[in-house]
């Protein structure tokens, strides 16, 4: 794992330093049991699922995520991302 770390002399000795993970890193942590869902409007969502047709335009849509970003669902509102997470037995993980 990639750790980030600055120098000692510039460190405050309250401060912790935090690992930093690749994408590569986070994808096989999730390894098909992690995701995350991501708001999105409909001409975003377009791009990433250019198979689905009559998006409404203008409106806020949410995606399922694999924890290596593999678009999963697309869905109108967010608990029904939720539920098909839980229905795939996914893990959700928190972005900020």
């Amino acid at each position: 794992m990639n750790m980030k770390s600055a120098p000692k002399s510039d460190m405050d000795t309250n401060e912790r330093v935090m690992p930093v993970m690749s994408e590569l890193e986070f994808a096989k942590l999730g390894d098909g049991h992690v995701a995350y869902i991501k708001t999105m409007t409909s001409e975003e969502a377009h791009r990433l699922f250019p198979t689905v047709e009559g998006l409404p335009q203008g409106t806020n849509l949410f995606s399922l995520h694999g924890a290596d970003g593999t678009p999963i669902a697309l869905t109108d509102t967010h608990s029904a991302a939720v539920g098909h997470a839980l229905g795939d037995e996914l893990e959700i993980a928190s972005l900020h």
